[in-house]
């Protein structure tokens, strides 16, 4: 049993890489704020060649990481085992008496790397889950038993939205009720309410009239995002409403090229009313220009730019995919669609357009929830407690 007044608690935080996402905010705001007497080391690998670097977060908050080359988002036999190899010698040198892992292949190598060196604690998040929308039902099948395996290794697993508790501990089983729990992203978000004021700044940046809506959806160009649906309901709102409207893609990835064509092949009269704007780093110098954001994923955790977009004042529309409903208060926040068709995000597209009293009380009500619900202090909280419930049980 560790004593929890000891000088020091120390935790190896393994993250899958470094690339700009929900879990990097998770493991910097631990990193950082934890108290005093804990001391955390913080490991992980890079962010891949179609992903953006976003060790620049780390940086802004002064946390130091040990990077991992081998450690890939792909499977790679050699590869893995030189991250596994890496992850036992750190682990041998820290001596931490707990090890949080964050996604699934950190989750994977740390996890067996802590049991195998007795670790008292092993704990592990799950930032989103690959069981379904990724791979072949066999593939599926095998990830879920490797998982159900891990779990009996783990002291206990943390889900960040009531539906993933429910997915982990139920449709899937990984582990029973009673080895997980709930404990929501945290983000710094005071910033995202301050950057409104720059709104009539930015829109002249980016050449938009006072009349028309600016609808952005943000992440990752790939085919989980499902940026067809997106462009396909602009296309349509465009047909309708061709002067009133602008659509923003932003961030990058391997369909990059693929979309541009879809969209110059499929829709040319919408050409010049959607824009491609890859990564940008500080969200503040876009969101306050946006009049609406979407999420049209086939799969998620809990997306980090729903949270950043309604800090920011912007109502959302998003499909019903992992967390989503616990981070939206349909038709107060949001709206989260029924189908995933392109007529219906068109249709909800319009109805904000036209509706500009609806636009501004959900953007009050957006602002006033997330605050509430996703601060890194209620983060800290969280898991500080957690921590020491697990460390007085073992």
């Amino acid at each position: 049993m560790k004593k929890l007044n000891a000088p020091e608690i120390k935790v190896l935080r393994i993250i899958n890489r470094f690339n700009l996402g929900g879990p990097i905010y998770n493991v910097t705001f631990l990193s950082k704020f934890l108290p005093s007497n804990y001391e955390t080391k913080l490991v992980g690998g890079c962010a891949i060649n179609t992903e953006f670097d976003a060790r620049f977060i780390l940086q802004n908050y002064e946390i130091s990481a040990e990077i991992l080359p081998s450690m890939s988002r792909k499977i790679n036999l050699i590869d893995d085992f030189k991250a596994f190899i890496q992850i036992v010698r750190i682990i041998k040198s820290f001596k931490p008496d707990i090890v949080h892992t964050h996604a699934s292949k950190a989750g994977i190598l740390g996890r067996i790397a802590a049991r195998l060196m007795g670790v008292p604690v092993i704990v592990h998040t799950y930032h989103g889950h690959v069981f379904h929308g990724y791979f072949h039902p066999m593939i599926n099948r095998i990830i879920v038993f490797i998982e159900r395996l891990l779990g009996k290794i783990s002291t206990t697993i943390i889900t960040i939205s009531s539906t993933q508790y429910t997915e982990i501990t139920d449709t899937y089983r990984i582990v029973p009720s009673n080895k997980a729990c709930i404990i929501p992203l945290g983000f710094d978000l005071t910033r995202f309410e301050a950057s409104k004021v720059n709104r009539d700044t930015i829109r002249k940046e980016l050449n938009l009239k006072s009349n028309q809506t600016a609808v952005a959806i943000v992440g990752r160009l790939a085919p989980i995002k499902n940026h067809h649906l997106f462009i396909d309901a602009a296309a349509i709102t465009h047909k309708k409403h061709p002067e009133e409207f602008i659509f923003f893609i932003i961030g990058d990835g391997e369909l990059r090229d693929a979309l541009k064509s879809y969209v110059s092949n499929s829709y040319p009269t919408l050409v010049n009313s959607i824009v491609f704007m890859s990564w940008v780093k500080d969200m503040t110098g876009c969101y306050p220009a946006m009049d609406i954001v979407c999420l049209t994923s086939l799969n998620e955790g809990t997306p980090v730019s729903l949270i950043e977009a309604q800090a920011s004042g912007i109502p959302v529309i998003s499909t019903n995919v992992g967390g989503v409903k616990d981070i939206i208060v349909e038709k107060k926040t949001g709206i989260i669609l029924k189908e995933k068709s392109a007529e219906e995000l068109s249709k909800h597209l319009i109805d904000l357009h036209i509706n500009e009293n609806l636009r501004v009380k959900m953007s009050q009500n957006a602002c006033n929830f997330v605050k509430e619900q996703f601060s890194y202090q209620r983060l800290v909280t969280d898991v500080d407690l957690l921590y020491k419930r697990l460390l007085v049980n073992e």
